[in-house]
């Protein structure tokens, strides 16, 4: 089985690394890599350094065999997201991708009970350059996460959702995350998305 590899994809507060917390996934994080670069996951002056140095610790995992990687950044645009595109081509990975797909004024909310408060004007600016994640781009697959009621999904809703891996292992969800907050369920084709679809 060829190994996969998770391109998440979301404005700042839309869920992201609470995800991959909250499910202890095998995740890459450009905040996490400033971190340790500058000591300081703020520092945008890296950028290039940082996203060199995901790609270089991506391809050490599918050449050490890991089963599955996620990769936690914003990944607003189709631009952004062809490197992994163009490496699993090269390295045999299957791309996925997974948007969280939140309304701008949400991700604020959330952001602004943050430590790390980015500033709403430039949440408003990253809304209007994202681009949602498609099949066209290269990825074998896509999954949206919305916000939703804190009720279980009825059995033919859990159809086709995204389960968290780690290392492989598959934990069947229940139809909601642990904080009840996010229901997921896949793009395919051309079909569009599954659900309400607050961005159009």
């Amino acid at each position: 089985m060829r190994p996969r590899v998770i391109v998440l994809v979301g404005l700042p507060g839309s869920g992201k690394s609470t995800y991959v917390k909250q499910h202890n996934l095998p995740a890459l994080s450009s905040d996490a890599l400033r971190k340790l670069l500058a000591d300081d996951e703020t520092d945008q002056t890296l950028h290039a350094r940082v996203f060199a140095t995901i790609r270089y610790l991506l391809s050490q995992r599918i050449r050490l065999g890991r089963p599955i990687t996620y990769i936690d950044a914003t990944h607003l645009t189709p631009a952004e997201r062809r490197p992994y595109i163009l490496m699993a081509e090269r390295l045999g990975f299957q791309a996925e991708a997974l948007f969280f797909d939140v309304p701008p004024e949400v991700c604020k909310q959330r952001n602004r009970a943050r430590p790390r408060v980015v500033p709403d004007e430039v949440i408003d600016a990253m809304a209007a350059r994202l681009v949602r994640p498609s099949r066209a781009e290269g990825f074998a697959r896509v999954w949206v996460i919305r916000d939703q009621p804190q009720k279980p999904l009825a059995p033919e809703q859990r159809d086709g959702e995204h389960r968290p891996e780690r290392g492989g292992h598959e934990r069947q969800q229940t139809g909601e995350d642990r904080n009840g907050a996010h229901r997921e369920a896949p793009i395919d084709g051309e079909t569009g998305a599954v659900g309400n679809d607050r961005h159009g």
